[in-house]
């Protein structure tokens, strides 16, 4: 009787992730449902903008290949901030790192001249340097300096860009293309559409790949669980002999690669050319889905399918009737003000955690009496 009590007791570990994921989904239907509310306010159609909103990303095949090509870039700067911000850094450079990325995979695709699998993965090589190093230097700077990561990490991401737009401008740019613009890739780099009559391209695979290794690697090995708990306590890390500095400048490496990975295979699967002319916000979208994922790598997809999903609604929804398409940055907004917000639910988490507290001690004593 006493083992069957104690299997129906949660553990507070238990509860704390119960009311994250509570928090998460909660903040994200208040959200939905606030835009559901500007809708009927302001829209002269209602139900036409909400049924553009909620099932137009499903009504053809081409718009379904554009949820998957939303969410493929956020897979690899989703799993990319849950390795950066698990360690407790707040390194914003996962949007620099992403056109870093692309530069790299752009110099591999224009410069080298390889064989067509051998190619691809070069370029997603160098794609992975050059995006480690946008995060490395603001994780080099904190380590050696104490300078604060989110400031030098917003002001490392312009670098990135003026580094990249000036070497596709001045070094590597196409005269013949009639605006701004790369030489076009090889066809050997360019990764294969997989999707007739979409642009669905490879590296939704290689994003998988991403999320699945991510996971194994963060929570499943030893570095991983340095990486957690420097993030935890990094008092105690230090105590129990762990290396924090290395374990900081680690995670913030690995962030980079894996941001720099993704421009790289957005720009091979989506561009023939590099033609970015700024920031893409790639990064920044990458911090919502690990916010939302609660930096676990596993939950990365759902939450990229999402993002991309309400993205591509609002789309359709401001081409077939007048509601801006700006209403997702509303319910971005929303989403992060009260996913981010700790007191968010928790006089009610409280309330359960001493819940469980009090039944523990009833299960002891009944065991103490037996």
């Amino acid at each position: 009787m006493t083992k069957s009590v104690s299997k129906s007791i949660k553990t507070p570990k238990e509860v704390e992730r119960e009311f994250d994921i509570l928090r998460v989904l909660l903040g994200m239907t208040i959200a939905l449902c606030i835009a559901f509310l500007i809708i009927l306010l302001i829209s002269k159609d209602p139900l036409g903008a909400l049924k553009s909103f909620v099932i137009g990303p499903l009504s053809t095949l081409r718009r379904m290949g554009n949820v998957v090509e939303a969410m493929t870039p956020l897979l690899f700067t989703g799993v990319a901030v849950c390795f950066i911000f698990s360690a407790n850094q707040t390194n914003m450079a996962v949007e620099g790192g992403f056109l870093l990325g692309a530069l790299g995979a752009t110099i591999g695709a224009t410069v080298f001249h390889l064989p067509p699998v051998i190619h691809p993965l070069v370029c997603l090589l160098l794609g992975g340097l050059f995006g480690a190093f946008a995060c490395y230097v603001p994780a080099l700077l904190y380590v050696k300096f104490n300078s604060k990561p989110v400031v030098s990490s917003l002001m490392m991401n312009y670098i990135c860009m003026y580094i990249a737009l000036g070497i596709i401008n001045h070094v590597i740019r196409d005269p013949g293309a009639g605006f701004p613009a790369s030489y076009t890739f090889d066809e050997t780099a360019q990764l294969a559409r997989v999707l007739k009559g979409t642009h669905v391209h490879a590296g939704i695979f290689v994003g998988l790949v991403v999320v699945l290794v991510g996971y194994l690697y963060l929570y499943r090995s030893r570095k991983g669980y340095e990486i957690r708990m420097v993030g935890k306590n990094v008092n105690f890390a230090a105590y129990s002999g762990m290396p924090v500095n290395k374990v900081l400048m680690n995670s913030q490496l690995i962030g980079g690669f894996l941001a720099g990975m993704g421009g790289a295979v957005e720009v091979l699967g989506m561009y023939t050319r590099f033609q970015y002319q700024g920031l893409t916000g790639h990064g920044f979208d990458g911090i919502l889905v690990g916010i939302i994922a609660g930096y676990n790598p596993a939950i990365v997809p759902l939450a990229a399918l999402f993002l991309g999903y309400i993205r591509v609604g609002a789309d359709v929804m401001s081409r077939m009737n007048d509601i801006p398409i700006e209403l997702v940055s509303i319910i971005q907004s929303i989403i992060i003000v009260l996913v981010v917000a700790e007191r968010f639910l928790y006089k009610q988490k409280h309330r359960k955690l001493v819940e469980v507290a009090h039944k523990e001690l009833a299960r002891e004593e009944v065991a103490a009496n037996e």
